[in-house]
Parts: structure tokens; sequence; C-alpha cells
């Protein structure tokens, strides 16, 4: 009792801190700034070198606003944007000054999809259709890296979804420059309607990394981000294309080689082609179908190996590149709590051991205005020898009302085939899901969701939800989380991170920014409180903790350091065995502390350490995790981690255990578009390992060439088992 009343003491001189300059959290103005956009009426040769006569002609950008380190002031490093556009494309050209020039530049390395905290980088954010809570987001590095973003109400964001467009850069003494070409038809927009002109939201932003400067246009407070939209400036003077026919199709050929190995006798084999292929339709500018063939995702990131000593379900991202595109739209899709929807079901077979199945084929269709939004999915799983097939389909639709609210519903729909064969029958589930989204003011959002399940096998109804309510300024932040799982809530599209759960998490923090430390840029104390009893029975505690993060420092190179604690309070009444080691049921309390710091993650030689120490459960456990980085160049980046938990006397018998778990990785790259990337990755637990080969050359705009080799063994020393995979793949994507 004594440490929640620390909590609310805590929170309480947050909020007495926070109230002192709660005014720079200025609201969004009343008339947008208007900036226009001028034709090129000759030819521009996408280079980065803004030489042709119309780049002088177009109005200059420069009013930008300073966010970081600290809010408003002279910016060091100054930005000049221009716009024109042609018949095709939109096409933005800037100029980033840096009084170092060449030598001022942080870069980590050339992947497509960067880091966009810890390297230089510019990015346009268009919100084409005006619905003020959803984004574009297109960036790039002085080398030319590209990344395109997706951002729904500055709260969600997709940094998978590729689109096609061009950037070149060019590094000067000066600073650098850069030019993007964005062809019309890879952003949705509004036609003209009785001949009023087109008005296009957009914001930009830059990010200086040696000084840690972020800069952005127009004038966005310090505690939200480029993709505030209510904040956006009206882009005038476009003329754009009339809808037209707007395909876009991505054919592909694969060669696909599988052994797996008990000892040195092959179990199985594949050798075999494959072919299949996407097309995109833009039916409208606000109206997209997307068609899948024989979908495959060779070449998907692997996931990595965790060790996980919690009791609660372990959240995988989605990683294949079909069901990343406007993932933001489906209920619940910013958590990793409740999911009514999520795509990793799909493509996996109904057994216990989840293996992979493959796709026949699928269809998205998606039609977003600025009043509401409409999308649907719908994909066919292939039976295996194993497995039935199945059928998965979503249906949604929200409503925009006011300046940034909506409300949606959803219905997700599975159909497991039955099989003689196997003595399965047929099996349907189906969730029925209310959401939605308010911001009263800037600095407030409320979300919320609440879904039921039915399931034609067990004949049981269950019910879910997650309700999030946060306030944001400048100076400080509170929040509170409530999530909650019936035992009976079985979502066959979905995730949830246990059942017969509700979970409570109120807490926060205060921003500082002390002007007499000179060299740290943020410090951010806080506390959160974590609580979890049963839904079934609400007496019925399960867990809670107590986090409580006194030093939580960024300094002025954004290195960081974190000293904090965490009492615990266990309830076991079930059968618990985390790593193998069996608690015994009952009651525990103990307290774990965390030292953590990384080093300017920006530079060429970088590192991170991580301890967290402290009792657990009957005994005692003591993590390290550690990580260095070398780059010295960035086509070159060379990883090195390592995760080291001691447990001791924990569980019914007081057991022991070590486990290791090391990671390496190496990426080489030509240039952006031409790399090789590495990855391997040992767990002493189960004595596993695997390595990730994969090669890629993106010969032409999103037409790819990629070579993967994946290779995983139990027992490395001694093989017991080994999966060995070669994949060769081409892409060829064309847009009409």
């Amino acid at each position: 009792m004594k440490k929640i009343c620390v909590l609310l003491l805590l929170l309480t001189s947050f909020y007495t801190i926070a109230q002192e300059n709660e005014t720079d959290n200025f609201p969004p103005p009343e008339t947008p700034v208007v900036i226009s956009a001028t034709r090129a009426l000759g030819r521009l040769n996408v280079d980065g070198l803004l030489n042709e006569a119309d780049w002088d002609k177009a109005e200059p950008i420069t009013d930008f606003f300073r966010v970081e380190p600290v809010q408003g002031g002279v910016i060091k490093n100054p930005t000049t944007v221009r716009i024109l556009y042609d018949d095709k494309n939109l096409y933005v050209g800037v100029f980033a000054r840096d009084s170092l020039g060449k030598k001022g530049i942080r870069m980590q390395d050339l992947s497509r999809d960067f880091n966009g905290l810890e390297n230089d980088v510019f990015g346009v954010q268009i919100d084409a259709q005006n619905t003020k809570q959803y984004a574009v987001s297109f960036q790039t590095t002085p080398y030319g890296n590209q990344q395109d973003v997706q951002t729904f109400n500055d709260n969600n964001r997709d940094e998978d979804w590729n689109a096609l467009w061009r950037v070149r850069t060019q590094r000067t003494d000066k600073g650098y420059y850069a030019e993007f070409a964005i062809p019309f038809k890879s952003i949705r927009y509004d036609e003209p309607v009785n001949g009023i002109p087109v008005e296009w939201g957009i914001t930009f932003f830059r990010l200086a990394r040696r000084d840690y400067e972020k800069t952005v246009f127009p004038a966005i407070p310090q505690s939200f981000s480029e993709n505030r939209m209510i904040y956006a400036a009206k882009l005038q003077g476009l003329q754009v294309p009339p809808p037209s026919a707007n395909i876009r199709i991505e054919p592909y050929a694969l060669y696909q080689y599988d052994e797996n190995k008990t000892g040195d006798v092959v179990t199985s084999k594949l050798n075999e082609p494959k072919v299949g292929g996407d097309v995109k339709w833009a039916i409208n500018p606000n109206a997209v179908l997307d068609l899948t063939i024989n979908t495959d995702f060779a070449q998907a990131d692997v996931d990595r190996a965790v060790n996980n000593l919690e009791r609660f379900n372990i959240f995988f991202p989605e990683r294949r590149q079909f069901f990343l595109e406007n993932s933001g739209i489906w209920a619940g899709g910013g958590n990793s709590q409740v999911r009514p929807f999520f795509s990793r079901t799909i493509g996996l077979e109904n057994t216990f051991n989840a293996a992979p199945a493959p796709l026949d084929a699928g269809a998205r269709y998606t039609d977003r205005n600025e009043d509401r939004t409409i999308a649907a999915l719908a994909v066919r799983q292939r039976e295996t020898d194993n497995s039935t097939g199945s059928t998965f389909g979503v249906g949604r639709y929200t409503q925009n009302y006011g300046k940034e609210n909506n409300i949606g519903a959803m219905v997700t729909y599975r159909m497991n085939d039955s099989s003689s064969d196997l003595g399965i029958d047929r099996r349907n589930n189906t969730t029925i899901s209310i959401d939605g989204f308010i911001r009263p003011k800037a600095e407030i959002t409320l979300s919320y969701l609440v879904s039921t399940s039915l399931d034609s096998e067990t004949g049981d109804t269950g019910y879910s939800g997650r309700i999030f309510a946060g306030k944001r300024t400048n100076n400080y932040y509170l929040g509170y989380v409530n999530a909650f799982v019936s035992e009976d809530y079985d979502p066959a599209m979905g995730f949830v991170f246990q059942k017969d759960v509700m979970y409570h998490s109120p807490g926060g923090y205060a921003i500082v920014r002390p002007k007499w430390l000179p060299f740290v840029r943020r410090w951010d104390p806080g506390a959160f409180l974590n609580y979890y009893h049963d839904f079934e029975d609400f007496g019925n505690f399960q867990q809670s903790n107590l986090y409580i993060f006194p030093i939580y420092t960024w300094f002025k190179d954004n290195s960081f350091v974190e000293a904090s604690l965490t009492p615990t309070w266990q309830n076991i009444n079930f059968n618990f065995a985390p790593l193998g080691l069996a608690i015994e049921q009952g009651d525990y309390s103990y307290t774990r502390y965390t030292l953590r710091y990384n080093s300017d993650q920006s530079k060429k030689l970088s590192g991170s350490i991580r301890f967290n120490l402290g009792n657990f459960y009957n005994g005692t456990r003591n993590t390290v995790i550690g990580g260095l980085r070398y780059a010295p160049l960035p086509h070159i980046a060379l990883t090195a981690d390592y995760e080291h938990n001691n447990i001791n006397g924990v569980g019914a018998l007081g057991e022991n255990l070590d486990t290791d778990l090391y990671t390496g990785s190496l990426r080489l790259a030509l240039n952006p578009r031409v790399q090789l990337s590495t990855f391997y990755q040992y767990n002493s637990f189960d004595e596993q390992g695997r390595w990730n080969v994969r090669f890629s050359w993106e010969y032409m705009p999103l037409s790819f060439i990629y070579l993967v080799f994946n290779d995983t063994q139990t027992d490395v020393f001694d093989p017991i088992e080994s999966s060995t995979q070669f994949i060769s793949k081409i892409t060829f994507l064309k847009q009409f």
C-alpha cells in the first residue's frame, strides 16, 4: 500500500510540474498555412541535383519550426523545400544545409526501411483526402534510402507498406540535396468536384541527427509527430490528372529447395518451382482492390528466438507484405493485447504445431474518403497432409466524425473444411467488434474496443475489449489502459495476450528538459501500475507490478540511461513452468531492478548494456543483455548481441538454469538497391542454431531479385534435427 501511495504522489508532482508550461502545447491553427506547387514546364531528371530551371521558379519553403532538442528558437540546420508537378508526378526538391557538409552526416546503413531515429532523415507526409486522420509518408536519407509509411491518427503506423516512387540525393560540402518523384498513381486523392481546386494536407520534417535537431513544417507541438495532420499546411496549385486505369501488376517466379533431416536421414524433401503474383487496381481515387494468387512470402524476415519467462503469450508482428498494407484500418490494429483480427493466423495449419500452409488466393478491398472507410479481406488457405483447407474473411466499416474521431465495426469469419481422411468436422468461427477513436482535444486521446466471438465447435460465446485514455503534452504524459478477455473468447483469426484476465494500467511520467543540466536533452521520471485479476471472478488476483523509473534520461547525443525498480506480486494458481521450471502454486512477492545504457546509436561504433537483477518467485534471476554495432561506412554494418539468464533456486525443486542467446548479423550494401544481409542466432536453452542469408537487388523500382538461404539445426554440435532451405525469386512490377 505504501508503494501505491508513492506512485500517486509521483503522479501528482508530475502533473504540478507539467501545468507550469502547458501553454507550450499550442492548438492547430484556425486557418492552415498555405503553400503552392508549381507546374514544371520542362523535363525533370531525378538525379538529386535540382539544376533544372523549373526548380528556381518554384516557391521556396523555409519557415521550419524546431521541436528538438527544445521547442522553438533558432534553427542550426536550416532546410529549403520546393514543390513541382507535371502530368504524372509530384516532385519535392530539398536542400538540407549542414555546416559540416559530408562530414556531418550520420548514417547507420543503406537498408530500405531504415531507423528513422538514428539517421539523418527528411520526410514528406501527405493527406491527399483531407481526412486529418490518415497520411502517407515518404522519407529518405542523404544516401537515398527509401522509407514509406502509412500512419493512422498519429497513433498507429505501418512501416512495411511499400509504394512506387523514386528519390535521388547528392551530398555536398554545404549539406545534401534530395529529389523526390512521387507518381500521382501512388497517392490516393479525391478528384476535383465542380471545378473546386485541389487542396492536400501536407507536412515536412527533418532530423539532423548529429545535433539531434528535428524541425517540422508547419509548426507542430513537440509532443506530437509530423503525422498529426490536423496541423498540416494546405498544398494548393495542383492540377491532378483525371482518374484513369491505374493497375499495378507484380508477378513472380520462384525456385525452392527444402530438406529436413533427423540425424543423417532425410525425412522430407521439396524441390519445385512456383509462380504467382499480385495485382493492385485503383478502381477510383478512393477505392483499391488487391489480388494475390499462389501467394509467397519467401523474402519475409524470419522471427527472432525469444526465451519467455512470463505467463503471457508472445506477440510476433506481421512481416508479410500483402497483409501489411493498410493494416492499421483493422479494429485492434494498434495494440498487442487484444486483436480480433491478426493476419499471422492466416497461412498456418489447423494443428498444434501450426506449421506453414500455402495460400491459394486472396483479395483485399479498401475504399476510403474523408468521411468513412470500407474494407474487406478474403483469403483461401490450401489443404495439406496434416490440415484441412480454410477460408478467411474480414469486413470493416469506419465512420469519421468531428475533426479526428471515428467509430467502426468489424466482422471476421473463419471456416475450416471437413476431412473424412483426417477425421475432422467442418468448423467456423466468427467475431463481431465495435471500436472507436476520440480526440476531444489535440493532447487527449481516447480509444475503445469491444468484441465477441462465436465458435461452432464449442458453442461458446466469449468477450474481450480494450480501453485507452491518455493525455500527452510537451511536459507530461498521463494514461490508463484496461484490457479484458473472457475464458471463452476464441478469435480463430485473432490474438489475445491471455484468457480469463482483466488488466489495469494507470501511470504517467513527467517530461523535463532541464536547462541546469545542459548535457541532458530529456528526463522522463515516472511510474506505471500493472494489475491483473480474473475476468470471470473479479476478486481473484493474478499478478501486479509497480514499474518505477526515477532515471529515464536521454542526453544531447540521444544516448540513454535508465535506472528502475519493479516490485512484483504473483498468485500462481495454475500449472506454470517457464522454460521448464515448475513453479509451485502459491503467492510470491519480490522486487526486480533494471540498469540500462545505450550509447549514441548514430555513431560508427555504438553499444548497449542492460542488467535486470533481483529475486524471481522463490529464487533469483539475473539477466544481462548486451549489444555492439560497428558501421565504418553506411555500406557495411556489423552487429553482435548477447543475452544471458542466470536463474537459481527457482520452482518447487529449487532448480538452477543458465541460458545464453547469441545473435550476430552483417549487412553489406553496394547502394540502397543492392544488399546482402546475414543473420545467425544460437539459443543454448533448446540448443538450436539458425542461419538466414538474404541477397536482394532492386533492379527496377519495387522489382527485386532475391536469393535466400535458411538453415536451422537442433544441437548444432551433433545435429539431431535439421532443416535447410534455399530460395531464388524474381519479382517484376509494372504500373499502368
